[in-house]
């Protein structure tokens, strides 16, 4: 499998050393976001859209309309549906796949999510991060006005809600208080108990760690108290690249089968997510 990578911040620098670990696929470019993607080689089976979340959309329906399928890591929750929508015309009309939020959340927790509903289909699941760097909300700091760098770090406070800890290096000459009012008016942020905090350097602070600890208690059938705990610490952008890189690999097989459209992951078959043939991967894990 041919795979290339549009942009190379962590996220794309992650994704190149798991493309290149991969058994079944080729690097075919890392193109970053000055390029033109009209010079894009056509023999590319896979692109791995690595760009700040909110550009996602306009390089991902681009990439589709030329026949190429793409992953990318969209991580607005109430927007995914819609970008759904839309990516899915244009799969269809030109003969693609396009696999949304590939990462982890949304992406693979997602999937344990559903997998536990179907477990114990009545009752709460609380998902809690943290503590540890956003890298979609960092990235959304990074772009107000005035901030020269930035890093929002996600603090959990349990069943499902959290605090943002945003610490902010402002430009030169650059208000503070007008920083953090539109900061904090700013989607990623509004709906959460957010703190902007100025620093000297924001460098000194940086870490990519993160987790996740995923709670479901609920009834199957007529029994209660089912409860069931998932947890994990991981590397932010690695763990995400190797997402991505996995639903590249589904992609082209769902391209193979001819099934063209746009996905989340939790309408995948997991056994397309992994090197291997169908056998192997039953013998092994069933």
């Amino acid at each position: 499998m041919k795979v290339a990578i549009l942009g190379y911040g962590n996220i794309g620098k992650a994704a190149e050393q798991a493309v290149l670990a991969a058994p079944d696929m080729e690097l075919a470019g890392i193109y970053h976001h000055d390029d033109c993607l009209s010079c894009m080689a056509g023999n590319i089976d896979v692109m791995l859209v690595c760009t700040p979340t909110r550009e996602v959309r306009t390089f991902a329906a681009v990439l589709a309309s030329r026949g190429i399928c793409t992953v990318d890591s969209f991580d607005i929750h109430g927007q995914i549906w819609s970008l759904r929508e839309a990516m899915d015309a244009v799969c269809k009309t030109n003969k693609t796949v396009s696999i949304l939020s590939a990462g982890w959340d949304p992406g693979t927790d997602s999937m344990v999510r559903a997998l536990l509903q179907a477990m114990a289909p009545k009752g709460l699941t609380y998902t809690n991060f943290g503590p540890g760097r956003s890298m979609g909300h960092t990235v959304a700091a990074k772009a107000i006005p005035g901030v020269k760098n930035a890093l929002s770090m996600t603090i959990p406070l349990g069943t499902g809600i959290h605090r943002r800890m945003v610490y902010i290096e402002l430009e030169e000459g650059a208000d503070f208080k007008t920083v953090e009012a539109a900061l904090l008016a700013d989607d990623y942020f509004a709906h959460d108990e957010t703190h902007v905090i100025p620093v000297d350097s924001v460098d000194a602070l940086n870490n990519v760690a993160h987790g996740v600890n995923l709670v479901r208690s609920g009834v199957s059938g007529a029994t209660h108290n089912q409860r069931f705990e998932f947890n994990m610490e991981i590397n932010n952008p690695a763990l995400t690249g190797q997402v991505m890189v996995s639903c590249a690999r589904a992609a082209v097989r769902m391209r193979d089968r001819g099934e063209f459209g746009a996905k989340t992951m939790i309408e995948l078959r997991p056994i397309d997510l992994l090197p291997g043939t169908t056998e192997e991967n039953v013998k092994a894990l069933v």
